[in-house]
């Protein structure tokens, strides 16, 4: 089976997500929840992978930080992997710990030639660690940081350039990047190469308390119908892509994320080109 679009494996829905008949659906686990000897989750997780296919995207490599990542997490990883056997593993473009202290984020950094060596080297060690390409999400920001010796696109493009690695696509926060910093989000979108994309992520968001314009990505929300349309458009250009709903928190019933699932699944299924 292909996957198509998929969901985030929460543990309330193993249940249902063991029985789900969806064509094409896969799930998505967080590696740092399954990093155990044994256990419940570890079985649970076993007979999901033994009906679907499923992805480990990692939040704790801290790739950008000015240190190598961490060899027990990433012998761990590569346990979890070969375990396993996702058909895709993925991180942030961001970084988390420094010194010995995890922060519990993840942390934009200015894109300079420096961070840019450091991070290429960080995914080639990763990858050499777990034997595969991995693929790098695009952040979520909401401050502009000063010192950059490169736009986003450009740096994520040159990542993959120099290491092989591929792009997860998270169009919501692009989405949110674009409110937050006025830049065009298609613009964004359009200058990401088809084939470095493997996965797209589509989320929700919220506005930021206080009543400021700040847009926050919460993966507590619905997936906004501007987002909606933005995914439709990279599609349309890019062809299908394994696809998911995040849902972090405020997490509904299972057939409440299905519904949004199947959302996604039926725009794969119905891919016309159109022009940009």
């Amino acid at each position: 089976m292909s996957p198509t679009a998929g969901l985030g494996l929460k543990s309330q829905h193993y249940a249902e997500a063991l029985d789900a008949a969806a064509e094409g659906l896969w799930f998505e686990v967080h590696p740092e929840n399954y990093m155990a000897a044994g256990g419940p989750r570890l079985r649970w997780l076993e007979a999901i992978r033994a009906r679907r296919p499923l992805s480990l995207h990692g939040v704790g490599l801290s790739l950008a930080a000015d240190a190598d990542p961490d060899p027990g997490h990433l012998a761990a990883l590569k346990a979890l992997a070969d375990r396993f056997a996702p058909f895709v593993v993925s991180e942030h473009l961001a970084w988390s710990a420094h010194r010995g202290v995890h922060q519990p984020d993840l942390l934009p950094f200015p894109r300079t030639r420096a961070a840019l060596e450091r991070i290429a080297g960080n995914i080639g060690r990763t990858q050499d660690v777990l034997g595969r390409r991995i693929l790098i999400e695009n952040p979520s920001l909401y401050l502009p940081l000063t010192g950059h010796d490169f736009d986003e696109t450009d740096f994520l493009v040159e990542l993959t350039r120099r290491t092989g690695c591929g792009l997860l696509v998270d169009v919501n926060n692009v989405f949110v990047g674009a409110s937050n910093l006025g830049y065009a989000a298609e613009a964004y979108l359009d200058a990401l190469p088809a084939e470095a994309i493997g996965e797209i992520h589509l989320a929700g968001h919220g506005a930021d308390e206080g009543g400021s314009a700040l847009l926050i990505d919460t993966h507590a929300a619905p997936v906004a119908e501007a987002v909606w349309a933005l995914y439709r458009r990279l599609v349309r250009r890019i062809g299908a892509r394994p696809t998911l709903i995040e849902r972090d928190d405020d997490i509904p019933a299972f057939a409440v994320l299905m519904a949004e699932r199947n959302r996604a699944h039926a725009e794969l299924l119905d891919l016309e080109p159109v022009d940009a």
